[in-house]
């Protein structure tokens, strides 16, 4: 009996169920005629766009032909964000895609950004179909119920949970449900970590492993100017002045354009990617000619940080940290780290004066002051060195 595998990943952008198993000629062209089916060159796999419909029909049709699904990856996931699903592709009837279309719409009013837009008709389309035919009937006790089951109760980050409160807070300013108290409804305290830092080695020591000519472009430029992972695979060839060492970010975050500099030491790189990969429009891309994922670079990463023996958590993210606090205990002013971040305000750079070290490698341990006193008293004690092998 033949095995088949679902597994989820990132691909154009978007989550994805993908499908592999061992090369059967009948069973390849079952799965190849499968409506909506799609062929990876990348992953070498066929693939559906992740959604609850595509998981459950993949795996009835697939049963059917008496093969055994292996979709533990799929029951496993746990995503940071929760990935949109097509509206066509839910379970919604008429009525219900009709209310969530009305709330896409009142999105798109207010003028959200894409990527809010696309999370927030993610989370009401969620809600909707645990409510199932009870719209009328939601109370403040079933926010609180799909929350616990669908959001805290599948662990998702803290993050998440907020976005899916503020989602269901303005589907609630939309309709107006009689029973529902909107401003009841409580997100959990904003989680308050430092982030993870890399050491200015650790980033040396990353590009060096990183033997891919593309993938050590985009860490270069992620670090040396401080790039979100989404304003570097949306930048374009046209916003990247060699001589001014001057790059231009359109429609950043929170629909803001800024100006950050290119690194002298980046220019000579930049120039040897160029000459080699010759992208047609943007810094970087696809093998298709447009923008690249995000998925890929972050596993990029996560290989090179593998390589240079790098054992912190690392995301693409964390370059852009590395970056603020480098610059920070390089003597910049914290005004001008604010600008090139693109922070709106004052609060959301100051997280980096809390890991730079520049000050904190002034503070000598009350065990070096110990060992140090007792070191230049008379009374020195030839036992007093702690590294060394202690017998019984």
């Amino acid at each position: 009996m033949r095995t088949i595998r679902l597994f989820p990943f990132h691909h154009r952008e978007e989550l994805q169920i993908g499908i592999t198993y061992k090369f059967d000629f009948e069973l390849n062209e079952f799965i190849k005629n499968m409506e909506g089916m799609r062929w990876s060159r990348t992953y070498s796999c066929f693939y559906l766009p992740y959604s609850y419909n595509n998981k459950k029909r993949i795996y009835h049709i697939l049963r059917k032909i008496g093969a055994i699904i292996d979709y533990s990856a799929l029951q496993n996931l746990k995503t940071g964000a929760l990935e949109s699903s097509q509206i066509q592709n839910s379970d919604l009837n008429q009525h219900q895609i009709e209310i969530l279309q009305e709330f896409k719409n009142y999105l798109i009013g207010h003028r959200f950004s894409k990527s809010t837009l696309k999370t927030y008709t993610t989370f009401v389309q969620r809600f909707i179909e645990f409510q199932k035919e009870n719209l009328d009937a939601i109370t403040n006790r079933s926010i609180e119920l799909f929350i616990e089951k669908e959001i805290a109760g599948k662990n998702y980050a803290v993050s998440t949970h907020r976005q899916c409160v503020s989602a269901l807070k303005h589907f609630a300013t939309l309709h107006r449900f009689p029973e529902l108290e909107a401003e009841q409804i409580k997100s959990p305290r904003k989680s308050k970590y430092l982030p993870v830092v890399l050491s200015k080695e650790e980033v040396i020591d990353l590009l060096r492993a990183t033997r891919n000519l593309k993938h050590r472009a985009i860490f270069a430029l992620l670090y040396s100017s401080g790039l979100r992972v989404g304003e570097a695979i949306s930048l374009k060839q046209k916003d990247m002045d060699i001589d001014r060492r001057q790059i231009s970010i359109r429609s950043g975050k929170g629909r803001k354009d800024r100006v950050v500099i290119m690194a002298e030491s980046f220019i000579p790189l930049l120039l040897n990617y160029l000459g080699t990969y010759r992208p047609q429009n943007y810094f970087i891309e696809s093998p298709q000619g447009g923008p690249y994922s995000s998925s890929s670079i972050r596993a990029a990463l996560h290989h090179a940080c593998k390589l240079a023996n790098i054992k912190k958590k690392v995301t693409p993210h964390t370059l852009r940290h590395s970056y603020a606090t480098h610059m920070l205990e390089n003597g910049i002013d914290l005004r001008h780290i604010q600008s090139l971040l693109g922070h709106s305000k004052p609060e959301t750079t100051m997280i980096y004066t809390h890991v730079t070290q520049k000050e904190l490698m002034k503070i000598t341990s009350p065990l070096d002051v110990s060992l140090k006193a007792l070191s230049n008293s008379d009374k020195k004690d030839e036992n007093m060195r702690l590294s060394r092998n202690i017998s019984d």
